[in-house]
C-alpha cells in the first residue's frame, strides 16, 4: 500500500474478523507491521511510496495457518521506542516528530528492519486517549 491508497482500514477489518481461527497466540496485543523497501526510502518518501503493511499477532509457534493469513517472523535488533496518544488521523505528527526531530539530533539512524506498533490495552481504535507503541529500528550512526 501507500498513504494516497491507504488500505489500513480494510486490512485491519478483514483480520479481525478471521483472526478467531489463528491456532495458539499469545495474548490479545495486535501488532501492525511496515516493511518498506530500504531505511533510505525516508530521503525521498512520499505519498505514493509504496510498502507492505500487516495486521499481526504473536503466536506460540507459526501452524495450522488459515487460508489467506501467513507467517511472519520480525527480526531482532535496536529499537526506539515512542509513544503515540491520539485517534490514527494525528499519527503522521508522532512519526513526523521521530524522523523529522528525534533521529537527526540523536547517535542513532535507521536500521533496515521492519518499523510496528503495539496495539496494546490502552490501544482504542480513533479515540483521542488512545495510546501505541511506536518501535522505529535503529543502529547507532557510524563513526567518522
Amino acid at each position: 500500500m501507500s498513504l494516497a491508497k491507504n488500505r489500513t482500514s480494510e486490512l485491519w477489518k478483514s483480520f479481525m474478523i478471521d483472526k478467531a481461527k489463528i491456532d495458539s497466540p499469545i495474548g490479545v496485543t495486535l501488532y501492525s507491521i511496515q516493511v518498506y523497501d530500504t531505511p533510505l526510502c525516508f530521503d525521498t518518501f512520499g505519498p505514493d511510496t509504496e510498502f507492505i503493511k500487516w495486521a499481526a499477532i504473536e503466536v506460540e509457534e507459526p501452524v495450522n495457518i488459515p487460508n489467506g493469513f501467513s507467517d511472519f517472523v520480525l527480526k531482532s535488533g535496536l529499537y526506539a521506542v515512542f509513544i503515540h496518544k491520539g485517534t490514527s488521523a494525528e499519527f503522521h505528527k508522532t512519526f513526523l516528530y521521530i524522523l523529522g526531530q528525534w533521529l537527526p539530533q540523536s547517535e542513532y539512524e535507521l536500521d533496515d528492519r521492519p518499523h510496528f506498533e503495539i496495539l496494546g490495552e490502552k490501544y482504542k481504535n480513533n479515540d483521542p486517549s488512545s495510546e501505541e507503541e511506536v518501535w522505529i529500528p535503529v543502529r547507532k550512526k557510524a563513526s567518522l
